[in-house]
């Protein structure tokens, strides 16, 4: 697992820490999944549920209240509670927080049964896991997860950060998700920061969370340092 930190703008903090999946010479997690087959997907998934916990309790300063971001596949999930037994038991095992736990789905990957994922993100929100849409406005479902899981937290997708201080579409687009997410009670995270001017545009525009090379570039089992321009 590499970390990359997410920030807070608004308290000038690291909020948490993403897990991000890396393979033993440092191929991206696209790669290493594309190594994984359909069979091997639900033990892959748990897994990497239960490193991430591991290193977190270990890399995490003590007293410090920080998410720690983990990746998941719906398509993996059979049934909600048994594959999340392996996770309480490894939080527990590491003196790990429930609560300071967010699952991530990607939009990118197509869920095929709407009620499977309802059921597990309603699962997952009993024992007090944050939820959040990863990639949002790059995949298969856009406004319709919306509308039928309203997770926690939204991440804004890269490919609508990228270069928005010059792009009057991507302005309005994140505009009218800043909208409806405030309606839904939603947190907003924008993801692939890599400018200054990306992340004053955000700021300025009411986002409170970021994520990308602008702050730091995920580190192989350890928390990297977070630069952080004052706004």
């Amino acid at each position: 697992m590499a970390f990359q930190p997410i920030y807070d703008a608004l308290d000038d903090r690291v909020w948490g820490y993403e897990a991000l999946v890396r393979g033993a010479s440092g191929e991206g997690a696209f790669e290493v999944l594309s190594r994984v087959s359909a069979e091997q997907k639900y033990r892959f998934d748990q897994d990497c549920r239960v490193k991430a916990i591991e290193l977190a309790s270990r890399l995490f300063p003590a007293g410090e209240d920080l998410k720690l971001s983990i990746n998941f596949m719906p398509n993996a999930v059979y049934e909600p509670a048994a594959c999340l037994r392996a996770t309480l038991l490894a939080a527990e095992r590491y003196s790990f927080p429930t609560s300071s736990i967010m699952f991530e789905f990607t939009e990118n990957e197509e869920v095929t049964d709407t009620a499977h994922l309802t059921n597990i993100i309603t699962e997952y929100r009993k024992h007090g896991f944050t939820t959040a849409i990863d990639d949002f406005g790059a995949g298969h479902a856009g406004l319709g997860l919306l509308v039928e899981f309203q997770p926690d937290l939204i991440k804004i997708d890269m490919k609508l950060v990228r270069g928005i201080d010059n792009s009057p579409s991507r302005q309005a687009v994140v505009t009218g998700i800043l909208a409806m997410a405030r309606e839904l009670g939603m947190t907003v995270l924008a993801e692939g920061v890599e400018t200054e001017m990306e992340f004053r545009h955000l700021a300025a525009g009411g986002i409170r969370l970021f994520q990308g090379y602008w702050f730091a570039e995920p580190e192989f089992e350890r928390l990297p340092p977070v630069q952080v321009v004052p706004a």
